[in-house]
């Protein structure tokens, strides 16, 4: 069996969004799992509008994505001269020709259709003159010419595709059309096709939209006689309310929804679940992806776009990563809301610990008991998003912490500054080295006891003095992720701010 080559070919007209995305990935798991390869190809003919940052970006999103190429990039603005030998190919056999025929003369063909209720088109009048790309014109001068291609009239082309099934097109639809402009470039549907004979693509898969254009596809395949790729046109993706999908439904770049704190995992979790499905699971591991994907299982129905059900599915995937390995997103995250680490050491670098700028370098020992790991675990089962998750992280590297009014108001009371001094006594009693879960239940315990108090009662003002508020991961995980001296320092603090108040 030949090996499996698919291809993604954007046009770098703007940023990549999420259809785009879906057709990438589609064709990247096609090709994953069927260890073939997968190529990258920039339709970039439509120079006006193409720019190179846009064709950064595309690299950008995919390569967040983890959606990897083995082949390319390639740029159609560099393969003119092959687009220009092939055309000369299907002029010299016959199955081309030059036509000279002005704008006003074909619209004017279109409008004889038009009246006797045919389907307006070009009605071939230069197809058998073999007109020269040099010879000339009416007014006695030397003319720019188009290349048309010679379409089949009788019968039908047939697009036989793996998830629409068969569709025939009457050929009596289809007129000679052009695969070269007057100026000498080439036409989307020659530049495309010879671009895939030329990769050895063999696996087409793209959205519904470009089934139209198939048909005139196969009959430039069929004029070189090249072998027909695989067809896969799946359905669209609409919002919500069943509409084209557009920016009001949240059809954003993809780049966006990476800086809104989603997970590349849970993207392309959520964007292969767009019109594909494997029964009733829905959370698939990038690798499940890969060994579960195929074409049979791809719907024909178009598929809604939900935000509500990518963030939700967001969660789940920060909830079944390692701390390690939200690590880099969560750096990235806190950076953007001005909290920049400092690494200092290779245990840090892998995701343990580290300083803020903001931070006072004199209390380098309390700075850099802060463990990141332990933050992001403690934070995880809250978190809908990378964002929020920084968001709710801020009390950690907070050197002063301002307690919100109304909570220090009900728990850091006159009453319960006894209790403080104890809780920040016993802890100070724990080695560094022991500072552990266990320990810190063993020394509430002893809290408990020698104040009289339920841990309820003791861990709300703890809480507030901890963060600032009475909403907070719990307790003792959050004491672990701020190290025991800097645990020490704040308790410390709510005591001076009681006996101030």
């Amino acid at each position: 069996m030949d090996t499996i080559i698919t291809r993604f070919p954007p046009s770098p007209t703007g940023y990549l969004h999420i259809g785009g995305a879906r057709t990438a990935l589609f064709n990247w798991l096609y090709a994953r799992q069927k260890g073939g390869k997968f190529v990258l190809r920039i339709e970039d003919t439509d120079e006006a509008r193409s720019t190179k940052e846009s064709v950064d970006a595309i690299f950008e999103s995919l390569e967040w994505l983890g959606i990897d190429w083995d082949e390319g990039p390639y740029f159609q603005t560099q393969r003119y001269d092959i687009y220009r030998d092939y055309i000369h190919k299907l002029v010299e056999s016959g199955h081309a020709y030059y036509c000279d025929c002005t704008q006003e003369e074909v619209e004017a063909m279109r409008e004889e259709a038009r009246a006797t209720g045919k389907k307006p088109m070009y009605n071939g009048k230069c197809r058998e003159l073999n007109k020269k790309p040099n010879s000339e014109g009416k007014d006695g001068k030397s003319t720019n010419m188009v290349v048309r291609i010679k379409a089949p009239r009788m019968g039908s082309t047939v697009v036989d595709d793996v998830v629409k099934g068969s569709t025939a097109f009457p050929n009596s639809e289809i007129d000679d059309f052009i695969i070269q402009r007057s100026d000498g470039s080439p036409m989307y549907n020659l530049a495309v096709v010879i671009d895939d004979i030329t990769m050895n693509i063999n696996t087409i898969i793209r959205g519904d939209d470009h089934l139209v254009n198939t048909p005139k596809q196969i009959i430039i395949y069929n004029a070189l006689e090249a072998s027909l790729p695989l067809f896969a046109h799946v359905p669209m993706v609409l919002g919500s309310d069943k509409a084209r999908l557009s920016k009001r439904h949240g059809a954003m770049s993809v780049s966006e929804y990476r800086d809104m704190g989603f997970l590349p995992d849970a993207m392309l979790n959520y964007l292969v679940r767009l019109g594909w499905s494997h029964g009733d699971q829905e959370f698939f591991t990038r690798q499940e992806l890969i060994e579960k994907f195929s074409l049979e299982h791809i719907g024909r129905s178009p598929s809604m776009f939900d935000m509500d059900k990518l963030t939700a599915l967001n969660a789940k995937h920060i909830q079944s990563k390692s701390p390690s390995e939200l690590a880099p997103f969560f750096l990235s995250n806190l950076e953007k809301i001005g909290i920049r680490p400092q690494i200092e050491s290779e245990a840090s670098k892998a995701g343990l610990n580290f300083e803020s700028e903001s931070q006072d370098t004199s209390n380098s020992a309390l700075d850099s008991s802060l463990n990141l790991e332990k933050i992001i675990e403690t934070l995880q089962p809250r978190s809908k998003t990378m964002v929020e998750m920084a968001e709710a992280s801020k009390f950690y590297f907070k050197e002063e912490i301002e307690f919100d009014e109304s909570s220090a108001k009900k728990f850091l009371k006159p009453d319960i500054i006894e209790t403080l001094k104890i809780s920040a006594e016993y802890i100070k009693s724990i080695d560094l080295s022991d500072f552990s879960e266990k320990n810190l239940e063993d020394v509430f315990k002893k809290v408990m006891e020698e104040t009289n108090l339920k841990f309820g009662k003791i861990a709300q003002p703890l809480r507030v003095a901890l963060t600032g508020t009475t909403v907070s991961p719990g307790i003792f995980e959050m004491m672990l992720a701020l190290g025991k001296d800097r645990t020490v320092q704040r308790i410390e603090r709510a005591v001076e701010y009681i006996e101030k108040a």
